[in-house]
């Protein structure tokens, strides 16, 4: 069972940064980050190809850069220009073939 630990969120005033990270127990998966704000769907916001591809939520696009260290089996989630709307518990994601991975997840509060 792959372990996924998250860190890095917390309160932002609006325009500010956040730096997600992901710690995974093994390699060798494609990763990326979900969210899921208050009454709403879990929705993809990025994610990254083991060969390092990456691909955007538009809502991000520009403002988020996701990326990863394979040396650490971690994976990133450079949060810049927050907006209110970020806010949500923001998910780890592992995945390959048919198998799939969360962590606990981590909760982002982009508030004044």
């Amino acid at each position: 069972q792959l372990q996924l630990v998250e860190s890095g969120g917390g309160l932002v005033q609006p325009g500010g940064s956040l730096r997600l990270s992901c710690a995974a127990s093994a390699s060798g998966f494609n990763m990326a980050w979900y969210r899921q704000a208050p009454g709403k769907q879990r929705e993809l916001v990025a994610g990254i190809t083991r060969g390092g591809i990456t691909n955007y939520a538009d809502s991000v696009k520009g403002r988020f850069t996701i990326s990863r260290d394979n040396a650490k089996n971690t994976v990133y989630l450079q949060m810049d220009s927050l907006k209110p709307e970020d806010t949500g518990v923001y998910y780890c994601n592992a995945w390959g073939g048919p198998l799939h991975y969360w962590g606990q997840g981590t909760q982002v509060t982009v508030s004044s």
